[in-house]
């Protein structure tokens, strides 16, 4: 690995385990950024990349979030550290929170806390949509549904649990809630056993019968776009819905228009990937949520032109004006272990809402459309180790 010195630019990459943290080690290193990739874990796909400079060890988040941020204080105590990438919540939340610790040594490239609590919380997320005029779906408490006979899906309220969204975390605590649950019509869930599971009182949401699902991502300047990325998602983690593992890039005006409309009255800055349903009745793309880091389908965004690892990074060099935000369409790229669990869901995944597809349907679809665009997330042949190491990792034998 290479040795930064204070002439070597460098940026901080703390990956966890996420895998969307590879390209922008790859975008960034080929351009003569010295590449700091930090993680709790010893073994990251990630790490083997070459074009991964340097390694950190991080405290784990989850375990103690201020010895983590703490941690990340350090990094960016050097003087050849320019920024930090948000790839997770913790990251997002961290540089928020502590803004001013931060800011006083580098660049910090993401909301004011208000305005990621708007985000974070699904709640005021969709007061904040009905502020600008652009579809989403009924949002109400658990505990304000006294009627069960409609189609609801129970999900949590925050991205994030922590001590700045509710008063059952201290300071040093956080974790990542996602869980969804698809509720029968006329069937009443067991509020306890929820509340207990998500360690908060969740949100219900009206049922959006869909017929396909997008990404828009999006890089702001204090409130004014700089550039953004768009595409469908043909299929996700499940299909059921989900993360992204096989899209294509395309664009869409009224995509367009409903995402910074939504951004825009939100005054955002930094990093935003919103998901959107197209509602199956009235076509209008309706909010699912936002997320303020990178995205799992980055490597997807980067295949089609837009480099949003180097955006991030010019903007924190106050660069803005050579950011060219074109890029390509109708280009595909797929996660190859995403494709595997897609195909897996369709035996082991249930909705009373989605029809299960035929397995050998979509095990044709997926046949096709790697012939199609044979475009992977993170098998490359320039650098075969993180996928190989990513492989490993999956098996017994790995772990």
């Amino acid at each position: 690995m290479s040795t930064a010195t204070e002439d070597t630019p460098s940026v901080v990459i703390p990956t966890g385990v996420a895998p969307y943290s590879y390209p922008c080690l790859r975008s960034l290193s080929r351009r003569g950024i010295h590449t700091v990739a930090a993680s709790e874990h010893d073994h990251v796909p990630a790490f083997a990349s070459r074009f991964c400079d340097e390694t950190v060890s991080l405290p784990d988040p989850e375990e103690n979030l201020l010895a983590y941020k703490d941690a990340l204080l350090r990094l960016a105590e050097r003087r050849d550290v320019g920024t930090v990438i948000p790839i997770r919540e913790y990251d997002a939340y961290v540089l928020s929170r502590y803004r001013e610790e931060f800011a006083d040594r580098l660049a910090v490239e993401v909301p004011e806390i208000d305005t990621l609590a708007r985000v974070h919380d699904r709640v005021k997320l969709a007061e904040a949509a009905e502020a600008a005029g652009v579809p989403v779906p009924e949002t109400r408490t658990l505990d304000e549904i006294a009627d069960w006979d409609g189609e609801y899906i129970v999900k949590s309220r925050y991205n994030l649990l922590a001590d700045e969204y509710v008063d059952t975390h201290s300071p040093s605590q956080a974790e990542e809630v996602n869980d969804v649950t698809h509720n029968r019509p006329g069937e009443i869930p067991d509020r306890d056993q929820l509340v207990a599971e998500m360690r908060h009182v969740p949100i219900v949401q009206e049922f959006v019968p869909y017929d396909e699902e997008y990404m828009f991502a999006a890089l702001y300047d204090r409130g004014e776009a700089v550039a953004t990325f768009q595409h469908h998602q043909i299929r996700g983690n499940s299909y059921t819905g989900g993360g992204g593992v096989y899209r294509e890039s395309m664009y869409d005006p009224e995509l367009e228009r409903v995402a910074t409309d939504l951004l825009d009255e939100l005054d955002w800055h930094g990093l935003a990937c919103i998901e959107y349903m197209e509602h199956a009745d009235t076509g209008e793309y309706v909010l699912t949520e936002i997320n303020p880091r990178m995205w799992q389908s980055l490597p997807s965004t980067v295949w089609a032109g837009a480099d949003f690892p180097h955006y991030y990074w010019l903007q924190s060099q106050g660069r803005t004006d050579e950011i060219d935000p074109d890029f390509d369409l109708g280009v595909g790229s797929h996660l190859l272990y995403g494709e595997l669990g897609y195909l897996a869901s369709v035996l082991s995944d249930e909705s009373p809402f989605v029809e299960r597809p035929s397995l050998a349907w979509t095990a044709l679809e997926i046949c096709e459309s790697v012939c199609r665009q044979p475009r992977f997330d993170f098998l490359r042949l320039d650098d075969p180790r993180p996928f190989v190491h990513g492989v490993l990792r999956t098996l017994p034998i790995g772990r």
